[in-house]
């Protein structure tokens, strides 16, 4: 099996911030992907068509080996695929639970700041307000992060797919 690369991987860490734009980014590449590789397979089933219906019912050897290898060459990509997304996810849930004890943690320090302010309202309140804010903080990326993972996730089983449609179209188009 050959092994993809995703272009920007971003994995779920509590020292890393996924910005907004960072998940924005990482759906519209999926998105440019998966029009490119919609286009090229758009190409590949035109070409393979035409040369099926002009091959009719006794095909050469060539053509033969042509209509052999989409077969095979779609099986591969589909396991190549899945095969990829399952490694991804793995390593996805591994740094969800890293970041989720990172968040109890950080949320168990904060919790016990604002049971420990007892001496004076103001700071009770200073306190509190800190809580909340860093609970909602933490939360708003953890949410980004999973969004751009999730993204990644997608990107990761799309290379294989990609890689073949358009190196297809390449291939096809000098024929």
């Amino acid at each position: 099996m050959k092994s993809y690369r995703v272009r920007n991987p971003i994995a779920i860490t509590p020292d890393s911030f996924s910005s907004p734009a960072a998940s924005i980014n990482a759906w519209t590449d999926l998105m440019l992907q998966t029009g490119e590789m919609m286009s090229a397979s758009a190409q590949v089933i035109g070409h393979r068509t035409a040369r099926m219906a002009m091959a009719g019912p006794a095909p050469s050897q060539r053509d033969r080996n042509e209509f052999n290898l989409m077969s095979q060459e779609k099986i591969e990509a589909i396991t190549e695929s899945a095969h990829a997304m399952a490694i991804r996810m793995m390593s996805m849930h591994q740094d969800a639970a890293r970041l989720a004890i990172q968040q109890m943690l950080n949320g168990a320090v904060n919790l016990m700041s604002v049971a420990s302010s007892s001496s004076s309202l103001h700071q009770s309140g200073h306190r509190q307000n800190k809580l909340a804010h860093d609970t909602m903080l933490s939360s708003a990326e953890a949410v980004s992060q999973f969004n751009t993972s999730l993204a990644d996730i997608a990107q990761t089983g799309l290379q294989p797919l990609h890689a073949r449609a358009t190196a297809n179209a390449k291939r096809l188009k000098k024929l």
